[in-house]
């Protein structure tokens, strides 16, 4: 059994390794973000760090941004602690929070400054840099706060649908902005985390990006050796049933990578070209052929 476990254990602190990496880099980069980009240009996209750049310009008292950040995600890990229950994600974000929020507090009193005075420049090097903290946060099964926790309320006490609560907290943030430095500044805020949630999704998710193909052909056996020989993927097959003819039909499930699709498009109509096939878009692909699950 020791023997055993020894791999295992192994391979969770290396997981835990990882993730550690994860949590201390993308929180430096999402400070960086803030401090060279979000708040010389007044732009506040929504969550916490966009409450806190209101709060830091508006009010009179001499608060750093990243003492806002820790201030404001006070209560909100009070309830989450008290509410949500989930221990290993909130003492992960708490530890993000620090780590941002600290970071943050440093570069500020260093007296980091922007690189540039152009808004349009601002805005997407900011939510795109920010983005990319953000996505390696998420790999690490992490969030930076704030926003996360209070989305994650309102679904447990008002059965809003997760993508609402994000949008109605984000919305009031973005208003304040509006009000605090004009709404012209509230639209690029927009743009801003536009671009933040893209490339937050492209570095948490990958963007290897599947392609799922569903097909229906008199001619499984050829159609199945062609991906198995000239493409190298699996194939797996079951019979179903026509809802109009009630005649059995041979169903093949075939996964492809997207720059495989044509290929796959090309085999099947040389080999069948009345076979009826459906492709669809797979998010995420875990086995042999593509990303392990002990990678995720």
């Amino acid at each position: 059994m020791t023997l055993n476990a020894t791999p295992i254990r192994f391979a969770s602190r290396l997981l835990l390794a990882r993730d550690a990496l994860f949590i201390i880099v993308g929180a430096v980069i999402q400070a960086v973000s803030v401090v060279v980009f979000l708040a010389p240009a007044d732009l506040a996209p929504g969550g916490v760090s966009g409450l806190s750049l209101i709060l830091h310009s508006t009010l009179p008292i001499n608060v750093a941004i990243g003492v806002w950040v820790l201030l404001l995600n006070l209560p909100l890990f009070a309830l989450g602690m008290r509410y949500l229950g989930q221990w290993q994600f909130l003492i992960r974000t708490i530890a993000t929070v620090v780590i941002y929020g600290g970071v943050t507090a440093l570069l500020e009193r260093a007296g980091v400054r922007g690189v540039t005075d152009d808004i349009v420049l601002n805005t997407l090097f900011g939510g795109i840099v920010g983005g990319i903290g953000m996505g390696l946060v998420f790999r690490a099964q992490s969030t930076t706060g704030g926003t996360d926790i209070l989305a994650l309320l309102l679904v447990r006490w008002r059965s809003i649908p997760l993508s609402q609560s994000y949008l109605l907290t984000d919305a009031l943030v973005i208003g304040l902005a509006g009000l605090s430095f004009g709404w012209e500044k509230a639209l690029y805020a927009i743009i801003a985390l536009y671009a933040s949630g893209v490339a937050a999704e492209a570095i948490s998710e990958g963007v290897q990006i599947s392609r799922t193909a569903l097909i229906i052909t008199q001619r499984p056996d050829e159609i199945a050796q062609a991906v198995l020989t000239r493409m190298g993927r699996g194939v797996t097959r079951w019979t179903g049933v026509g809802g109009y003819t009630g005649a059995e039909r041979p169903i093949l499930l075939i996964v492809v990578s997207r720059a495989e699709t044509a290929l796959l498009k090309s085999l099947v109509a040389q080999i069948d070209p009345r076979a009826f096939m459906v492709l669809v878009q797979a998010q995420e692909v875990y086995g042999e052929g593509f990303r392990s699950l002990e990678q995720k």
